[in-house]
């Protein structure tokens, strides 16, 4: 796989699972741990927190992909 096929796939990959980090935070009861759930500074958090766990997640996919693409040459 070429390096910009590889460096889209990585870009897409890390923004969808970063919107699927934010859908899923929005389950989470933030109000029981912050002052004022509804300001600002708790939606910053939120995308903040958002991006560490979608970027997370999408680092292990990609490692995971490459791995499984350096396993598969192994028996070429």
């Amino acid at each position: 796989m070429s390096q910009s096929v590889y460096g889209l796939i990585n870009i897409t990959v890390c923004i969808v699972l970063i919107g699927i980090s934010w859908w899923a935070l929005q389950a989470f009861r933030f109000d029981l741990f912050l002052k004022s759930p509804n300001s600002a500074r708790a939606k910053l958090l939120q995308i903040i927190l958002s991006i560490i766990l979608g970027y997370q997640i999408a680092s292990f996919f990609m490692n995971y992909l490459g791995w499984s693409l350096i396993f598969g040459q192994i028996f070429s």
